[in-house]
């Protein structure tokens, strides 16, 4: 399948991820004061995502952990959520041992590979997701799993089903607009250097769009959030530059205080460069509005693919450093 067609079918690979996460086996976990995800690339963003989108209603710390070790704190009061959709990504089976060791309690999220052969032989809570694609285009699966799993442990109340039934609702209703403003944004992004800012928690999104930036349309690119970057990163917008185009991520949900400095932001980027653009999420909830700039950021990720006259779906660097480390 080609990238155009993965993502197009992000409605429907939501719907399945519910189905999926209805029918999964797990067991309730007891004493458990915090949720340590661990996954990098398509399978890590997961958790940054879904971090985000609960951060409010979640009873406990969830933690998102990209390298080959797990912290020093986890222990038999951890819940570690194995997130590989190969199943054998190196960096997590590493800290997948390091989770057993340490008496973790574990649930794991993959498509097969080692994951899923450790997990059986062990008995672990495991939730099988299609395979055969490439990571970044199942964020679908890997967001409701991560949910359905706070959900069944009762780290969260909300109605997991319900809203995301709502986000594929509004996806489908907002389809050709959606398409029409990724081909005009895509457009401003030619030649230019991307730079990505968000407003307070939503960087995730941010994330994800320099991640899908990078492996799509085969471009550097770099993101930051406000207010941090009123800490360090303003202070570098001193010469004018054609080359970069600013794109801000705006939702409903935005602290009032980082709406002002995002308006001080402005005049100040507006100086240095005349490439600025602001994006603004559709949706009647936090869930929505973050599932339709994810939506609609994957759209600018392919359409600046097409302009750039680059396959989206090859990653071949990507495989080549698998090999040398295999090596």
């Amino acid at each position: 399948m080609k990238m155009d067609g993965h993502i197009e079918g992000f409605k429907k690979q939501l719907q399945e991820a519910v189905n999926i996460a209805i029918q999964a086996k797990l067991t309730k976990k007891s004493n458990v004061n915090q949720v340590l995800v661990t996954g990098l690339g398509g399978s890590g963003i997961g958790g940054s995502v879904v971090n985000e989108l609960v951060q409010d209603n979640c009873t406990v710390p969830i933690i998102v952990n990209k390298d080959y070790f797990l912290p020093s704190f986890v222990s038999e009061k951890t819940l570690v959520v194995i997130s590989s959709y190969s199943g054998n990504t190196e960096e997590t089976l590493n800290c997948f041992e390091q989770a057993i060791r340490n008496n973790a309690q574990i649930v794991c999220v993959t498509s097969g590979g080692k994951v899923a052969e450790i997990a059986k032989k062990h008995g672990f809570d495991l939730v099988i997701v299609p395979g055969g694609n490439p990571p970044r285009t199942c964020l679908g699966y890997s967001v409701v799993q991560l949910l359905n799993i706070l959900k069944f442990n009762g780290f969260i109340s909300l109605d997991v089903n319900n809203l995301i039934a709502d986000v594929v609702q509004l996806l489908e209703n907002e389809k050709n607009s959606i398409r029409n403003e990724a081909i005009k944004v895509a457009s401003t992004l030619k030649g230019k250097i991307p730079v990505i800012y968000t407003l307070g928690n939503t960087e995730s999104i941010a994330f994800r769009f320099r991640q899908q930036i990078n492996e799509n349309s085969k471009m550097l690119c770099w993101h930051n959030v406000i207010p941090e970057m009123n800490h360090n990163e303003i202070v570098g917008w001193r010469r004018e530059d054609s080359n970069i185009a600013v794109i801000v991520l705006r939702t409903d949900y935005e602290f009032e205080k980082n709406s002002k400095r995002l308006s001080f932001c402005k005049n100040v980027i507006s100086t240095y460069t005349s490439n600025y653009t602001e994006l603004f999420a559709k949706g009647k909830n936090r869930f929505e509005q973050l599932f339709y700039l994810i939506h609609l950021t994957d759209w600018i990720s392919y359409e600046l693919a097409l302009i750039n006259e680059v396959d989206p779906i090859e990653v071949h660097v990507i495989d080549q450093l698998k090999s040398a480390l295999a090596g």
